[in-house]
């Protein structure tokens, strides 16, 4: 094999039981290169890196280390091959000092072999100050942000020497200048010659740090790209199979006459908000990580007490001190966190689905199933949900099916105003695309639809009008009809450069 290849993978294959989740898989990397790892969820990536990092063994397949013949059958053994993957789950110990992270199990010792703990933070703090990071290597990671966390796992990598470094959807949690930040470290990495794989549904980022793109589908090897000489239409029909021209639909629903208005709402998080909302619209809600978006949607649906200011629905007065006002209502809100706040994962697809709408089909403790099965069925059809059976548990499901089933849950209650926060987060393009034409099938229907997202071209291409939050405030409101969007001008907005309301 060529040593021009930091590694090669060549024909993997592996199945767990009769499920083949790779299929003859091959895949080479360069030293310094920034290769994009895509597909839909279930495609095989998670799986093929796996076995790169050690965590799964192949059932067939070579992989090659600087073109040797290399045998990886655990994490240490890819160790020392200079492999290191950053999971999206933050691993970290929180009660241990940056130092005793780093060099978790690797601690140096001394003439006594004891643990040099001298000898240890100055290494630590070498790594640290390597990614120009300004932060004491004796400090306790318990506070850190989930940004600064990250950065320890990659300095943990770069102390250890890693040659390749897996990002497994590292911006998820990340603000925009912590993105930047990582992009930074990222270029950083890659001068110094480290090769990285970057797995992310987040096609923007694809396009502005990646070199590469290698796209599978169905556990299947479907081809290699340079970003310079592709599209986000081509890599799409690559990841699902047919021809793709637009993402987002043909165009945006305006939306009728005012069907929800909200007068100076405040609580201890957000302040003094006021916006309309009208009937079949989808509105936009952008701003930075902890701008107050996610807080005002909590406050609307009585999760977070509402201080002062009113909601008005229809046209009449609202008095929402808990979920159940709001519902009772006609409101709906399809939480950021599905699997912790929007699905009971333990339980089949059709308790999860026909939760709120129990009153249909139970009368005496007597269950309908008939009617139970119609309702399931509508919406498998309706949201084209992927599932083995109705009583197949909501935990087995992909990313984008479990959405859907959440925004299904609601739907079957026929909410008026339905709250969507980061619909998208964490699902493939292939799902993403089929929420969105499900937005834009809802709000052509009179639903209401309030989006948040910090996604900006999902905010830009979905929504009529953009309402963009600064600090727990509303910077302003963008009428499309009026003025086109940019992310230039929402991060205007966003960041304090203006403030109107169109």
């Amino acid at each position: 094999m060529s040593n021009e290849y930091v590694f090669e993978m060549k024909d993997i294959t592996k199945a767990f039981g009769r499920n083949v989740v790779l299929d003859g898989v091959s895949i080479s990397i360069k030293p310094g290169e920034v290769r994009a790892l895509m597909g839909e969820n279930g495609a095989g990536k998670s799986t093929l890196m796996k076995i790169l990092g050690g965590i799964f063994s192949a059932d067939s397949g070579t992989i090659y280390m600087a073109g040797k013949e290399a045998s990886i059958k655990t994490v240490d053994d890819a160790r020392k091959y200079g492999v290191s993957f950053i999971h999206q789950e933050i691993t970290n110990i929180p009660e241990m000092t940056i130092a005793e992270n780093i060099f978790l199990g690797r601690e140096p010792k001394n003439h006594l072999k004891m643990v040099d703990y001298r000898k240890m933070k100055h290494e630590a703090q070498k790594a640290l100050d390597a990614l120009g990071l300004d932060l004491d290597a004796g400090m306790l990671i318990r506070g850190l942000s989930v940004a600064q966390q990250q950065m320890i796992e990659i300095a943990r990598a770069v102390n250890e020497g890693a040659k390749i470094l897996i990002l497994d959807e590292p911006t998820a949690s990340l603000s925009k200048s912590e993105t930047d930040n990582l992009f930074a470290q990222i270029h950083r990495l890659k001068k110094a010659g480290v090769a990285m794989i970057y797995i992310s549904h987040r096609m923007e980022e694809t396009f502005k740090v990646c070199d590469s793109v290698t796209v599978l589908r169905d556990g299947k090897f479907i081809g290699t790209r340079d970003t310079k000489e592709t599209t986000e239409n081509e890599l799409i029909s690559m990841m699902v199979g047919r021809e793709f021209n637009n993402m987002y639909g043909n165009k945006r629903v305006i939306g009728g006459d005012v069907i929800m208005e909200v007068k100076h709402l405040t609580t201890d998080k957000v302040s003094d908000i006021s916006f309309t909302l009208r009937k079949g619209e989808i509105l936009g809600f952008s701003g930075l990580v902890g701008a107050g978006r996610t807080e005002l949607a909590l406050a609307i649906f009585g999760i977070d007490s509402i201080q002062s200011g009113e909601i008005w629905l229809e046209g009449k007065k609202l008095t929402i001190n808990r979920p159940k006002d709001a519902i009772n209502a006609g409101i709906a809100l399809v939480p950021e966190e599905r699997k912790e706040q929007g699905l009971f994962l333990s339980h089949t697809i059709a308790t999860n689905l026909t939760f709120q709408v129990l009153s249909e089909f139970i009368h005496q403790l007597q269950v309908d199933k008939k009617k139970e099965s119609k309702i399931v069925d509508e919406f498998k059809q309706k949201l084209s949900i992927k599932m083995a059976s109705t009583e197949q548990l909501a935990g087995e499901l992909s990313g984008g099916n479990q959405q859907k089933i959440v925004i299904s849950k609601w739907l079957a209650a026929k909410p008026k105003v339905l709250i969507l926060d980061e619909p998208t987060r964490g699902i493939d393009v292939g799902a993403k695309a089929e929420i969105y034409k499900l937005m834009h099938s809802l709000a052509s229907e009179g639903v209401s639809i309030i989006m948040i997202s910090s996604e900006l071209p999902e905010i830009i291409n979905n929504s009529s009008r953009i309402a963009i939050m600064r600090e727990g405030h509303l910077a302003g409101i963008l009428d499309q009809q009026e003025t086109e969007a940019s992310q230039e001008k929402i991060m205007s907005f966003a960041v304090g450069g203006e403030h109107t309301t169109c």
